[in-house]
């Protein structure tokens, strides 16, 4: 029984291959949104809403670039084809790259500043303009990463990464003051150590520049989660599920922290 009142929204979820994204479209549509999976993967977005539909929920795959305002376009159109509305966007779509900035090259930035940042703020847009045309509100949902409020660290050199994450609390923040006056609540999810293909690279890549075992970076960091273990992608998907609900309704441009205890503010 979805413990949300999430019957008949429609959520478009970017990024949502697997992972984070994957979890989270999932758990939108165990609470009955019916759900766009988007993804540059396509077989991936396939996988995820056959999963969906196949235990009686309502989704549709969707190859998406979110770093193309056409693709957006399409994404939003689609959506409003098959479901009539949008309701909730998670831009969860993100890449990472491991690189101290004296070495991070030019087109690792361009690349990590269009998916997280502009992506972020292309389907904003998109979304935003559409559910002001409903005129009854919405959810945009951004993942940000604890990355988007502290600097990583001398020993996980992710400052790329985390630029772009700086950037995305930035544009909720203020996203959420412009939208507030038409019901659009927009908030974004700060998480701590996931287990997930992105952070599998972040130890490999640290562990071969440190000239350490791979795994023992990932160990080390899981070390200091205060609650003991390391965070799953539905841990995420549940506070996901919670800010695209009702129960959520008064609050709008928050970086809200879902880390197990590892972020000081």
């Amino acid at each position: 029984m979805p413990r949300y009142e999430l019957e008949e929204k429609a959520a478009i979820v970017t990024g949502a291959g697997r992972g984070i994204g994957r979890a989270t479209a999932r758990r939108l549509a165990q609470e009955g949104a019916r759900v766009a999976v988007t993804d540059l993967d396509e077989s991936t977005a396939a996988a995820v809403a056959d999963d969906i539909t196949s235990t009686g929920g309502r989704a549709f795959g969707l190859r998406v670039d979110v770093t193309q305002r056409d693709d957006i376009d399409g994404m939003v159109k689609q959506t409003v084809t098959r479901f009539g509305r949008v309701d909730i966007l998670v831009n969860n779509a993100g890449l990472g790259a491991v690189a101290s900035l004296l070495d991070t090259a030019e087109a690792t930035w361009d690349a990590l500043m269009a998916v997280n940042a502009k992506g972020t703020l292309l389907a904003s847009q998109a979304v935003a303009r559409q559910m002001i045309e409903q005129g009854s509100g919405g959810r945009i949902i951004n993942n940000a990463s604890g990355a988007g409020k502290i600097a990583p660290g001398k020993d996980i050199p992710l400052g790329a990464y985390a630029a772009s994450k700086h950037a995305v609390v930035a544009l909720t923040k203020q996203m959420g003051v412009e939208l507030a006056a038409h019901g659009i609540l927009v908030n974004c999810v700060c998480a701590g150590i996931v287990d997930t293909a992105m952070w599998d690279l972040i130890d490999r890549e640290i562990a071969r520049l440190q000239g350490v075992p791979e795994g023992s970076i990932k160990a080390q960091a899981v070390a200091g989660i205060p609650l003991g273990r390391i965070q799953q992608p539905e841990d995420v998907a549940n506070f996901v599920a919670f800010l695209a609900s009702g129960d959520a309704g008064y609050i709008t441009g928050q970086a809200l922290n879902v880390c197990g205890g590892i972020l000081p503010h």
